[in-house]
C-alpha cells in the first residue's frame, strides 16, 4: 500500500492512519443500521445495541495551541477519534507521532498529517492556525493577517465536513468568527469561538484565591471581546449564592470596588504576563476546548460564554462577542436572557463598537 502524501507512516505499518479507517468503517457500519431500520422483518431491532456512533474532534493548526488542545481532547476521551491537521508537513507529523505514542493510556486514537483530508467527517473542527501573538501585541493587532488566512481555508474545511460544527480558538477570535461566517455561509450557531470561556476560568480561579473556597463555588461570567474591553458580569456575581460585594471573612467585606476592579484587569490582561513570559498561552486553553468539545458532542445542554454573531441582545447586533450560551450537539441554540446593569450595559456596547471598528479595517 502506497502511502497518501503527508500521511504519518511508521516503517511498512501504517498504524496511526488505522484510526481513521476504524472511523470510516463505523459511517460505513452507521449505514447498514440505517437499512437495518428501514427493513420490513428487521424494523423491531435495535442499532443502537449493534453500534454506536463514532465521534471526531479535527484541530487545524499544530503548534503550541492546536498540540496541546489536541493533547486534552485525547487524554480526556472528548471524542473517540483526534486528528491534527497542519500545512507544516513534519511539524505536523512529529506532533502527530508524539501524541500517539501515548494511546495505550488514552480513552481516545489520534490521526493526523499534511493532508486536509485528514479533517474529512469530523463533528467538531477546531481552528488554532494562524499568526501568533507576539509579547506587546494585542488580539486585534492579528486581525489582518488571520482573517485573509481563514478565508482561503474555511471552505476547504466546510468542504471535508459539510455537517460539523466548527470553532474559531485563533485570535482574534470575535473578528474571525464574522470572518469565518461570511466565508461559509454557514448559520451563526454551526460558527463560533471559544470567546470569552477561558477568562471566566481565569478570574474564578482569581476569586477562589481571594475567597479561599473551591472555584466550583464561584459564579461569575466575563462578557463581551475575548480581549482589553472585555468585563465581568458583578452585578450578578456570588459565591454559592452570595452576592459577591456581600461576601466577608470574618466580619470584614473581601471584595470592594478596587480588589473587583484589579481581579477583572488581571483576568483580562493573564494572557499578555504569560505571552512574555513563555511565548505562548496553550495549557489553559486547551483545556478549554477539550472540554467545551464534551458539550457539544455528548448528550445534555450546557451554559458556556461564546463568542457567535449575535442580534439584538441588549442593543447589540451584527458583531461577535460572548454572552452566556446554551451549548448542545447543534452548537449554540441561544443567548441565555442575563440580567445586566445600566454600566454593563454600556460597557457592552463599547466592546461591540471595538470589534466593529476592527471588522470595518479588514473588510
Amino acid at each position: 500500500m502506497v502511502p497518501r502524501e503527508g500521511a504519518v507512516t511508521s516503517g511498512r505499518a501504517q498504524p496511526l492512519r488505522a484510526a481513521g479507517i476504524l472511523f470510516r468503517c463505523a459511517a460505513l457500519v452507521r449505514s447498514v443500521g440505517d437499512q437495518v431500520r428501514g427493513h420490513p422483518k428487521m424494523s423491531a431491532m435495535s442499532t443502537s445495541d449493534v453500534t454506536r456512533r463514532a465521534s471526531k474532534i479535527s484541530v487545524v493548526g499544530a503548534g503550541s495551541v492546536g498540540s496541546s488542545l489536541a493533547y486534552a481532547c485525547l487524554i480526556r476521551g472528548s471524542a473517540d477519534l483526534v486528528a491534527l491537521y497542519d500545512i507544516a508537513k513534519d511539524k505536523v507529523e512529529a506532533e502527530v507521532a508524539d501524541l500517539a505514542h501515548g494511546t495505550q493510556f488514552t480513552p481516545a486514537s489520534v490521526m493526523g498529517g499534511a493532508d486536509v483530508h485528514d479533517t474529512a467527517d469530523s463533528d467538531v473542527v477546531f481552528i488554532t492556525a494562524g499568526a501568533r501573538q507576539k509579547p506587546g501585541q494585542t488580539r486585534l493587532d492579528l486581525a489582518g493577517v488571520n482573517a485573509n488566512i481563514l478565508r482561503s481555508l474555511m471552505p476547504q474545511l466546510v468542504e471535508q465536513s459539510p455537517n460539523a460544527l466548527f470553532v474559531l480558538v485563533t485570535n482574534p477570535c470575535d473578528v474571525l468568527t464574522v470572518v469565518a461566517q461570511q466565508a461559509t455561509g454557514l448559520p451563526a450557531n454551526r460558527v463560533f469561538s471559544t470567546g470569552t470561556m477561558l477568562d471566566t476560568s481565569r478570574l474564578r480561579w482569581l476569586i477562589r484565591q481571594w475567597a479561599n473556597v473551591e472555584q466550583r463555588h464561584v459564579h461569575v461570567t466575563i462578557v463581551g471581546e475575548h480581549g482589553d474591553s472585555e468585563f465581568p458580569l458583578w452585578s450578578t456575581a456570588n459565591i454559592s449564592g452570595v452576592p459577591i460585594h456581600d461576601w466577608t471573612v470574618e466580619g470584614e467585606r473581601v471584595f470592594t470596588e478596587d480588589v473587583l476592579a484589579d481581579l477583572a484587569h488581571e483576568a483580562a490582561f493573564a494572557a499578555y504576563k504569560i505571552i512574555e513570559g513563555k511565548g505562548a498561552t496553550n495549557y489553559a486553553i486547551g483545556l478549554t476546548g477539550a472540554r467545551l468539545a464534551e458539550s457539544l458532542l455528548r448528550p445534555g445542554r450546557s451554559v458556556l460564554p461564546l463568542s457567535s454573531v449575535i442580534e439584538d441582545v441588549h442593543g447589540v447586533s451584527g458583531v461577535a462577542l460572548s454572552m452566556p450560551c446554551i451549548v448542545s450537539r447543534d452548537g449554540i441554540e441561544g443567548v441565555v436572557p442575563v440580567s445586566m446593569s445600566a454600566a454593563e450595559i454600556a460597557s457592552l456596547a463599547a466592546s461591540a463598537e471595538r470589534l466593529r471598528d476592527t471588522l470595518s479595517s479588514i473588510s
